[in-house]
């Protein structure tokens, strides 16, 4: 199963530099390969990440997702990068391809700078949601907290 993880920097702030995104992606990378699934691409926004794996058949896209976001979080928080605590947002989003759209899937994620100087993190999620025809509860998704 090829599986796009999408998820959010607590309060939505923009605490991911690009003085160790290089670093991080790395480290989140080596948990993926490191829980027998692939990592495809992946891009750490200032406040957001995408990452697309090909999800081992005895891993489950939560279990995954639980590792990468607390492993990559005490990480940030060892080493001291960000003044404060570190913590990801709640929840994600997952979202399947098939074999036919990786590289159009792989494309996109590393595309994200140019991406979103067109769209919000908003824009780009709920875009997500009508194209995977995903009803949602608006108390559920992420904090929006557009830069201003």
């Amino acid at each position: 199963m090829y599986v796009q993880i999408v998820f959010a920097v607590q309060g939505r702030t923009n605490l991911i530099k690009e003085t160790f995104r290089d670093e991080l992606e790395k480290f989140i990378c080596g948990i993926v390969s490191g829980n027998k699934c692939k990592p495809l691409a992946i891009y750490c926004n200032p406040d957001h990440t995408h990452i697309f794996i090909g999800l081992h058949p005895t891993m489950s896209v939560s279990k995954i997702t639980e590792l990468i976001k607390s492993g990559s979080s005490n990480w940030l928080n060892q080493r001291k990068f960000i003044q404060g605590k570190f913590n990801w947002q709640d929840g994600y989003g997952g979202f399947t391809y098939s074999k036919s759209q990786i590289d159009d899937v792989v494309k996109y994620v590393l595309n994200q700078p140019e991406h979103h100087k067109r769209k919000t993190f908003r824009e780009e999620y709920l875009a997500f949601l009508q194209k995977f025809d995903i009803e949602y509860d608006d108390r559920y998704l992420f904090e929006w907290i557009e830069n201003v």
